[in-house]
């Protein structure tokens, strides 16, 4: 019999059993807007499926496990060969395998394909965001293998299945595979044109032998990875297949496995190429502009990644406060409170509304809307991804010492949340490809400010935040000490007008107030006291 001092009261329920499609009101309406109404129903109908798995216990639980018990390294077997394996939880695999039937690999294959799986990434992801690392390359390795029409042909039908086989065999005997990257060295980081890893040629045309390493190569148990190396023209990008097609092992070896931060599910290594056979992709000395889409696509992940962690950590600090009590009421209809949940709402509604947007563009494929993507990715990627980390922090807060406990899952959501903007560049190879954007394709320009004038006259705030921007883009001399500050400007512009024109008066209004019209403070919570706030706290709230 449990004594009298163990029984539990005030302690909010688990937020689970819920469809995660639904319940993201911002989520939904960006599909509605951007999606063909010939595709809406489908991919309604598909989203709330993935939404109610997401949501659900066992999945959750899945998600739990992969991080509970993280991948090993296999170097050698029992006999002593070397077999370079890494060993997974089943509950990795089951969540990879979940993401890929999911169509979050299948995006090049499908009408409105970008944009479902954008929402579909969102969703998934909230889950556990390890997984969404494997699904991220093999999805942007497409645009690459299609600067050769042959390899396109050949990959593509496999990297855009809808099946997940994890045994390592060749290629051409698997119905689905799984791609990763490698391009950063030890001694360049993101400076890959340093990169010393060999490439050479080989009698048969297109085929090389690479020497070197790689610093970072995750999800080494992929089948194949596009990697840099230095050819005799200059640096090239070369597939490298996991699998010979004579059922041999190419020579992958891994030296370790990272001891990350967070994203622990998901295995990051180092590896050596020494005599490893692979197939260029593109001509010899370009391989920064034939990888530079792949890298773009996965730019683009990093703000959806970004966004979705957003989401689940605003889901859970506004769930937690809607039951927990505290001082004579709910926590959530405490003013001081509400104006946390409304601040921290704003920043995730934000940072979805421009994702969605951006995969709406990918779709369109217009000239107009590549040159939009050629500054609003880089541009996006830079903010969003920042402003992820103190997102987490703040909602973990709003749990007070539950939250900083791991049974809650706000610790992996922050652990997990400053890796988006570390991957696929950090903060200043951005901000410096913003500027070669600004400075090289004006049509970049000129396209972001064609999108950003369809809210003009709309909110007084947006419309001096607009001004203010193109007087900083009047000069841009010397401009490279100032590049964060500008591209935070582009960013936050874009998202106005963007949530001007599409969301609640409430939620436009107060961010217009807050990030453009200079009326906020240093932390979350410091929005204007007269705002809507309880409008936009209900609108964040998980419910379906």
């Amino acid at each position: 019999m449990a004594a009298s001092t163990h029984t539990v009261t005030n302690q909010a329920p688990a937020l689970v059993g819920y469809d995660v499609f639904a319940a993201d009101r911002a989520l939904v309406e960006a599909v509605d807007r951007h999606l063909d109404p010939e595709l809406l129903d489908e991919a309604r109908e598909e989203l709330s499926a993935l939404g109610r798995t997401s949501g659900s216990a066992q999945v959750q639980e899945w998600g739990v496990l992969a991080n509970e018990y993280p991948p090993k390294l296999r170097t050698h077997d029992r006999y002593g060969n070397r077999i370079d394996e890494v060993e997974f939880h089943p509950s990795w695999h089951r969540l990879l395998g979940k993401g890929v039937s999911a169509g979050l690999t299948a995006a090049w294959s499908r009408p409105g394909g970008h944009l479902r799986r954008a929402a579909a990434f969102v969703i998934w992801t909230q889950v556990e965001a390890g997984n969404g690392c494997p699904l991220s390359m093999t999805h942007a390795a497409v645009p690459a293998l299609r600067t050769d029409p042959a390899l396109a042909a050949e990959w593509e039908p496999r990297l855009t299945s809808m099946i997940y086989d994890q045994d390592l065999r060749p290629a051409s005997q698997k119905a689905g595979v799984i791609f990763g990257m490698g391009m950063t060295e030890k001694q360049g980081g993101s400076d890959v044109r340093a990169n010393t890893t060999e490439a050479r040629p080989l009698a048969e045309d297109g085929t090389y032998l690479l020497t070197g390493h790689k610093w970072f190569c995750s999800a080494p148990m992929s089948d194949g990875f596009l990697v840099l190396a230095q050819a005799p023209g200059g640096l090239t990008c070369f597939l490298v297949p996991r699998v010979l097609e004579d059922g041999t092992r190419n020579v992958f070896r891994i030296q370790r496995l990272k001891d990350k931060l967070g994203n622990k599910s998901n295995a990051s290594s180092e590896v050596e190429f020494d005599g490893t056979w692979a197939r260029r992709v593109g001509d010899e000395g370009r391989g920064v502009r034939t990888i530079i889409e792949m890298v773009a696509a996965t730019r683009l992940d990093c703000v959806l990644g970004s966004a979705s962690l957003m989401r689940q950590a605003v889901a859970q600090a506004v769930h937690h406060c809607t039951y927990r009590e505290a001082f004579g009421g709910k926590l959530i209809d405490k003013p001081l409170m509400r104006n946390v949940l409304a601040d921290l709402a704003l920043e995730s509604e934000a940072a979805t509304t421009l994702a969605l947007r951006l995969a709406a563009a990918y779709d369109d494929g217009s000239e107009q809307e590549r040159a939009f993507l050629r500054l609003a990715v880089p541009a996006a990627k830079y903010w969003v991804t920042k402003r992820c980390t103190p997102v987490a922090v703040e909602a973990l807060e709003c749990l007070g010492g539950n939250g900083y406990v791991e049974e809650s899952g706000m610790p992996r959501l922050l652990r997990e949340s400053p890796l988006n903007s570390i991957w696929e560049g950090a903060g200043n190879v951005q901000a410096l490809d913003v500027l070669r954007a600004l400075q090289r394709e004006p049509g970049a320009l000129d396209a972001f400010l064609r999108e950003v004038g369809r809210a003009r006259g709309a909110d007084h705030r947006l419309d001096g935040a607009i001004k203010n921007l193109l007087a900083e883009l009047a000069d841009l001399d010397g401009i490279e000490g100032r590049a964060r500050r500008l591209v935070e400007r582009i960013a936050t512009v874009l998202q106005g007008s963007l949530l001007v024109q599409y969301a609640p008066p409430e939620v436009a209004d107060a961010f217009c107030a807050s990030r453009l019209g200079g009326d906020w403070g240093s932390a979350f919570g410091t929005l204007p006291h007269s705002l809507d706030l309880a409008a936009v706290v209900e609108r964040a709230r998980p419910v379906s």
